[in-house]
């Protein structure tokens, strides 16, 4: 009862929230088409000649329903709110058929085209009218100014509206077809309402080589690094245990989102906090994966 005590209320109500992993797809199809895609998920030479911005769940020549789903990633700096200067570290803006700003001095313009991600946040729910569009996104500083770290432009094409137009199925007959459309619808599918912590790219029971890319996200709160106290914020602390042993801890203390896991072949579970900048639990998701083989190590 006194540990119980010390923890704010708030947290307790954020733990409430919790919920667990994304399983695998039960229907055989969709379970088939889904492990399809899981290099291209987890593989951590897909980004080894790529910039250090992307898009976690989306790729170029997506059709979605609308609204629909944006992840953002990034690798090698960390993610903290507009307004907190910090060093290698800063904040998402989304560009919406508009092209990059032409000057690196002065802030990002705010409008529907510039969407600012001043919170913290890692995705987010985005409504545009059917047809094509291009996105990409910017990462910048503390006073929005770019750093001139983006993502390569995608085009996507909006196929209609989320409530009108019925979710793809897999057609046994014409598999590789019906299996893109599945999964692209898939991916971009919004996540319930509330808060949550989560892996982006890895469902419980998947099987994935190693070393493998673990990309994290938040949903309901923002990112930023360990004691930095910023209200409606965290980080991310991994746990990986073997037959219930702790084998290691990723402490992603200076806001990452991303991290490269090498493991030996086996089952694991991956315990995955997202704690207040005072190190206090706010958020927890738990998922079984299975590392089937190991490649090379990852690349420096």
């Amino acid at each position: 009862m006194k540990e119980l005590r010390v923890i704010p209320m708030v947290t307790l109500l954020l733990l409430s929230d919790a919920v667990l992993a994304k399983s695998l797809p039960e229907e055989p199809l969709e379970r088939r088409c889904w492990l399809q895609y899981t290099a291209d998920r987890t593989s951590v030479s897909l980004f080894a000649e790529s910039t250090p911005v992307t898009f976690s769940n989306l790729r170029d020549g997506f059709q979605v329903r609308s609204p629909f789903w944006v992840e953002f990633g990034i690798r090698g700096m960390g993610v903290i709110p507009a307004g907190n200067k910090r060093e290698k570290s800063g904040h998402h803006h989304l560009l919406i058929d508009t092209p990059l700003p032409s000057s690196v001095a002065e802030p990002i313009p705010f409008s529907d085209k510039y969407r600012h991600f001043g919170k913290g946040q890692t995705a987010v729910v985005l409504d545009l009218p059917p047809g094509p569009h291009d996105l990409r996104l910017l990462f910048a500083d503390y006073d929005h100014r770019p750093y001139y770290v983006f993502s390569r432009k995608i085009n996507i094409k909006v196929s209609g509206n989320r409530k009108d137009s019925p979710k793809p199925i897999i057609d046994a007959q014409r598999f590789a077809e019906t299996c893109q459309a599945w999964y692209q619808d898939e991916v971009s599918t919004p996540p319930p309402d509330g808060k949550l912590v989560y892996v982006k790219n890895i469902r419980d029971g998947e099987t994935v080589d190693s070393p493998f890319l673990l990309k994290l996200g938040v949903v309901g709160l923002g990112v930023a690094p360990e004691k930095t106290a910023l209200p409606d914020t965290g980080f991310f602390l991994l746990n990986i245990r073997k037959n219930r042993a702790l084998v290691t801890s990723v402490r992603l203390s200076d806001g990452q989102t991303e991290t490269v896991l090498d493991l030996n072949p086996g089952d694991y579970d991956l315990d995955l906090s997202f704690l207040a900048g005072n190190g206090q639990p706010l958020l927890r998701d738990q998922l079984k994966v299975t590392v089937g083989s190991r490649t090379q190590s990852p690349r420096k």
